[in-house]
């Protein structure tokens, strides 16, 4: 496809840029080839960006922060680790704002593991044995499993995917504590 019929606007470059965090050339192009359509460039984009995550997965993420949300009376609470590859991503508001809902996240809905291969063969089978399906004892025990409370059309998974994607980077969510008041766990 020739690019030379495509008179991308400035503008809109901006607008892709503000709205992705994607480099001016990068948007460029997302543009052209989208024919000047900023849905089509924004999904190009996120495209790219989870290609080049899943590129990244294997790297060690060291950096990040964790996060503590105290819900609303002080009796439940959440702590999470949350990791990236560079400081520079840690530091990043988004990183920190995804770190936070995830923390409320926790709170809110008592997963017990961060991901299906921290399940044991056992807990798995009591679990399915609870919810009656593995989709649903999955969906309640696993936390990338879980779907978003604010937006139960994503998965906490997909929120930690989203973020890779536009950083470039691998990020992972390391561990969680969740502290109830009047309970033993």
């Amino acid at each position: 496809m020739s690019t030379q019929a495509v008179k991308i606007d400035p503008k809109d470059v901006q607008k892709l840029r503000a709205e992705t965090g994607a480099g001016v050339m990068d948007c460029k192009r997302a543009l052209e080839e989208a024919t000047g359509d900023l849905a089509r460039a924004r999904d190009i984009l996120r495209q790219r960006g989870l290609a080049a995550a899943a590129k990244r997965a294997t790297r060690e993420t060291r950096e990040g922060v964790v996060e503590s949300y105290i819900h609303a009376g002080g009796r439940i609470g959440a702590l999470v680790e949350l990791t990236s590859e560079t400081d520079f991503v840690a530091r990043n508001p988004e990183f920190r704002e995804l770190a936070k809902n995830i923390a409320m996240q926790i709170a809110a809905m008592s997963p017990l593991v961060v991901s299906e291969e921290d399940l044991s063969a056992e807990e798995r089978a009591e679990l399915v044995r609870e919810h009656g399906d593995d989709q649903r004892a999955l969906e309640a025990a696993v936390l990338l499993r879980q779907p978003y409370i604010r937006d139960g059309s994503k998965t906490v998974s997909d929120l930690v995917s989203a973020i890779a994607a536009s950083t470039g980077e691998n990020v992972r969510i390391r561990r969680f504590a969740r502290f109830q008041l009047g309970t033993s766990s």
